[in-house]
């Protein structure tokens, strides 16, 4: 069979010949995404990077997210990759992760896919009362685009900062098997710890909606309010493999008083969860740590730390 791949010019190395293909082939397929009915507009944002706009039956409306793409998917359209899903914080986007981290320049040669689907202006992707349905938006609807239009292998592991570390146990644990694992940096892992609900019930209030417009009444939707609960939802989570940090937000390092008061106030939450697992003899990392405050410093590093646990259940190098 002949050989139809590029020649590399004089002076000019395979590598360089290699990231040009596959620059062509993503601009291929970015160009045949905007013109796709059923992916939505796609953006191009760099090389790897681009924003597609995704019709959403759930939400009733179109919502974004962001993808890095691997190096490779221009060049191996036989392949398949593995997923990992970032998921955002309170009051924040779709954008944070590639915004506070060099979330692109780590997983460059790894050989997977990089989601980061929009959670609203909370950020807590779940099921609201009467309203959207952020959970099966992140759960069912983005992975059939990814199924479809970019070569998702469905093997998938979801991480998230805060109400995004809660909508990564909280997938995990209600959506048993979809996910091989899951990691929490500062998540609200049990919502019915004292203290939780007024949590949840301030980020509500500051993006002006209306109360008790999440779950509802914490003790007269008592029911409901478990029922999106990762600790009472934790034997879900067995066979997943997890990862679990929080600081205690008081100590050394605390820094700005703000994050570390939130942080502080989280621990109950993430200690009473990890007891839960303990009690079902569910295994997980955990990494509790003094001081620390609930922000991107933090969070930055104890994704590094869950690297480990999560490469090797999406199967990709360390």
């Amino acid at each position: 069979m002949s050989d139809l791949s590029p020649k590399p010019a004089a002076g000019v190395s395979r590598r360089t010949v290699a990231r040009a293909t596959a620059a062509a082939g993503l601009a291929a397929l970015f160009g045949a995404a905007s013109g796709t009915a059923r992916a939505g507009a796609a953006t191009r944002l760099g090389p790897r990077t681009l924003d597609v706009s995704v019709p959403s039956a759930a939400l009733g409306r179109s919502a974004p997210v962001r993808l890095i793409l691997p190096s490779d998917f221009g060049t191996r359209p036989e392949r398949r990759y593995p997923v990992l899903y970032l998921l955002h914080g309170a009051h924040d986007d779709y954008t944070s992760w590639t915004r506070e981290t060099d979330i692109e320049a780590f997983t460059e040669d790894r050989g997977l896919i990089v989601a980061m689907p929009d959670a609203g202006p909370t950020g807590i992707p779940t099921v609201w009362r009467g309203g959207p349905d952020y959970e099966t938006f992140q759960v069912e609807e983005v992975p059939a685009l990814l199924a479809r239009d970019y070569r998702a292998s469905g093997v998938q592991a979801v991480a998230g900062v805060s109400t995004g570390g809660y909508g990564a146990m909280a997938h995990a644990a209600r959506h048993p098997g979809a996910f091989k694992a899951a990691a929490s940096y500062s998540g609200i892992l049990d919502t019915t710890a004292p203290g939780v609900p007024a949590i949840m019930d301030a980020i509500v209030a500051r993006e002006n909606l209306p109360a008790q417009s999440l779950w509802g009444h914490p003790l007269l939707n008592a029911l409901t309010w478990r029922d999106f609960n990762p600790r009472t939802r934790a034997t879900g989570l067995r066979g997943t493999a997890l990862y679990v940090s929080q600081g205690s937000g008081v100590g050394p390092g605390s820094g700005d008083p703000l994050p570390g008061v939130l942080e502080s106030a989280l621990w109950p939450s993430a200690q009473g969860f990890a007891g839960a697992l303990a009690l079902l003899g569910i295994r997980a990392t955990t990494h509790f740590y003094s001081g620390g405050g609930h922000d991107w410093p933090y969070w930055k590093r104890e994704f590094t730390a869950s690297w480990p646990m999560l490469a090797p259940a999406l199967g990709v190098p360390e």
